[in-house]
């Protein structure tokens, strides 16, 4: 038995009146590297939403901060 192959198949040509889209799965036997697994673990679901809200408040408030800083500087009374 050979593994699955790992793609998307477009058939719109097909006697059916909707157009069709189908996306094989990965074999089970081949496993997710490392990266893979952490980036879908952190980036999907309640924990990819929190992680994403975090990361957005505190690119905020570094901007925040580089802005004061910057603003300070530039505007300070000689």
């Amino acid at each position: 038995m050979q593994p699955q192959e790992s793609g998307v198949h477009y058939s719109r040509w097909d006697d059916n009146s909707r157009d069709e889209v189908s996306l094989a799965a990965v074999s089970s036997t081949e496993e997710a590297s490392c990266c893979q697994r952490v980036s879908r673990k952190l980036c999907t679901g309640k924990l990819g939403v929190a992680m994403k809200v975090l990361g957005g408040v505190a690119l905020f408030w570094v901007i925040f901060t580089l802005g004061y800083v910057t603003g300070y500087y530039v505007h300070k009374c000689k």
